[in-house]
Parts: C-alpha cells; structure tokens; sequence
C-alpha cells in the first residue's frame, strides 16, 4: 500500500469517528480596550453566543458576491453543505489537538503554490471563530503576495509589512469583516522582497508571544508561503505552537509530502489537510488521478499525519 493509500486510510478511518463537542458557556475575557462582551444567559435548551460590539478595530464592508465566487464560508448555504462539514471536522481535529494546552498559534502552509492553503486558512478561521468559546485572528503572513483582504472583497492599504518596518500600531491595521462577529483580520500590507526576514526578525517573534498571550481564549492563524519553495514558513515554525500543511488531491506528490514531513520533524506538525478529497455516494474515499481531477465537483478535507 502507497504512502498516499495508507494516508487516506487513515483519513476515511477519522472521518468517521462522531464528532463529541463540549461548549462551554463561560463568557471570554476581553481587556476593556477591546471588543466589548455582553455576558450570555442559557437557557435549559441552549446556549446563546456573546455579542461583541468592536470599539477599536476597524470594521469594513465585504463583498458577498466576491466572497461566494472565493467559496467562504459565509453562511446562508452558499457553500455546499458536504464542504461546510469538512472544515467543521478539520476544525475538530484541529481544537482536539490543541485547545487543551493552550496551543493557539498556528501556522497553515502548503508544499507548493495552488493547493489550497489560504482558502483553508480562511475557512477554517471562520469555523472556528464560530465555537462558543473562542475568537480568531487571520495574519496574512505571506508578505511575498498577501491576498487574504481579496478573499472577502476588501480594500486595504496598510497591513503586517508596515508594522514591521515602520512600527505601525498593530491596533491601527486590525480590521474586523462585516458580518463575521468573531474574526479579527490582520492583512499582510504591500508586498515585500525582505519576506523571509521581516517573518524571522525578533519584532515578528515579539509580536507572536503578545498575540498568544494577550487573547488566551483566540487563535492566532498565520498564512505562510509555500513550505518548498520559500524560507518563510520553516524561519517562522519555532514561533508558534503548530503547522497545518495543506496538499492537494491528484496534485501534491508523496516526495513533497515526505519532504514537508522531514523539514517539520523538529516542530509540532499537527498533520495535513488532504483538500479536494473526493466521497463517492457509496461512502468511501476517492483519490482522483489527474485527468480526473476536471470532473470532481465537491471537494472534501481530511486531516492526516
């Protein structure tokens, strides 16, 4: 059996595990210069999320036209409820292998361009800001050619490169998306030649141990470049408390999954995402071969290590 075989093995084995969440219904703490919280009352049948009124951070209109031709998630059944599924078990993995130890700052990359990590990192960042309990912050970290503000139709100026280089306030480039309570965008600015080492410069690593320690009840996701082709994310791995790798069905080659695998032995790699993963109507994994891959139409995720 080929290292791909046995990976999706593995997945089809997890994806059928029941998905066992406990919310909690504590309100979060937030300082008092940041969004305020209502405290939410349950009830016997449910419980109700806290609303947060945002009184620093920026909030700016997003396009919805744009988001849905991006496929976010954006609610209302614009994203085919199959897909919606696989990030909400992708978001399961992920808290079931983190949460516990206060492991919030996470890394998601890919082996090379185009298989899907910025997607990923947004869609799972939406599905887990929606969790009772907890709050997200999206960093577009991949400041060779940050795109995370086009996902949503946004318009940005400054963003990550400008704190970086000319001490912009953080507070100053947070923007909150219209529409998405609990999500926090950091947008990555003007794209930049000193990539590798704005990403590895010890104002980077300040940065992440305020963003870790200061919302103990957010994560902090952080969209680096392609894991082969650039330094970025392998400089930036000691930083943060994980690595999500996302390859693509029929495209990512087992050398370059093996490859990622060896330059991550040293970190907490948390697994990777199988994207564009096909279920049959018979119930079990498909792996389209290339000349396939034009046919598939309800691309699945799976979380394997």
């Amino acid at each position: 059996m080929s290292f791909i075989d046995k990976a999706l093995e593995k997945a089809k084995a997890l994806h059928k595990k029941e998905d066992k969440r406990v919310i909690s219904s504590r309100p979060e703490k937030v300082p008092a210069d940041t969004p305020s919280v209502q405290a939410a009352i349950p009830t016997e049948r449910e419980v109700i999320p806290p609303e947060i009124s945002y009184t620093v951070t920026r909030t700016v209109a997003v396009d919805p036209e744009v988001m849905r031709r991006n496929r976010l998630m954006v609610g209302g059944g614009e994203v085919e409820p199959a897909v919606a599924e696989g990030y909400k078990l992708l978001r399961t993995h992920i808290l079931q292998r983190t949460k516990a130890e206060g492991r919030n700052t996470l890394i998601i990359t890919g082996p090379q361009q185009g298989e899907g990590k910025t997607l990923t990192a947004i869609n799972l960042a939406i599905s887990i800001s929606q969790e009772m309990d907890l709050t997200v912050l999206l960093v577009d970290a991949d400041l060779r050619s940050p795109s995370i503000h086009r996902y949503f139709g946004i318009r940005t100026g400054e963003g990550l490169v400008d704190h970086l280089t000319a001490g912009v306030p953080i507070s100053e480039l947070l923007i909150h998306p219209e529409g998405f309570d609990k999500l926090v965008i950091l947008p990555g600015g003007r794209p930049s030649r000193q990539a590798a080492e704005l990403i590895n410069s010890p104002l980077m690593a300040d940065l992440v141990q305020e963003l870790k320690h200061y919302y103990p009840n957010r994560y902090v996701l952080f969209d680096l470049p392609p894991l082969l082709t650039f330094a970025d994310a392998l400089a930036f791995a000691p930083s943060v408390d994980g690595v999500v790798v996302v390859v693509e069905a029929g495209k990512t080659s087992r050398e370059d999954i093996e490859r990622c695998q060896e330059m991550l032995k040293q970190f907490n790699l948390l697994g990777f995402v199988l994207n564009k993963l096909e279920i049959l109507q018979q119930g079990y994994y498909y792996y389209p071969p290339r000349n396939e891959r034009a046919l598939t139409k309800k691309p699945r995720l799976s979380l394997f290590k």
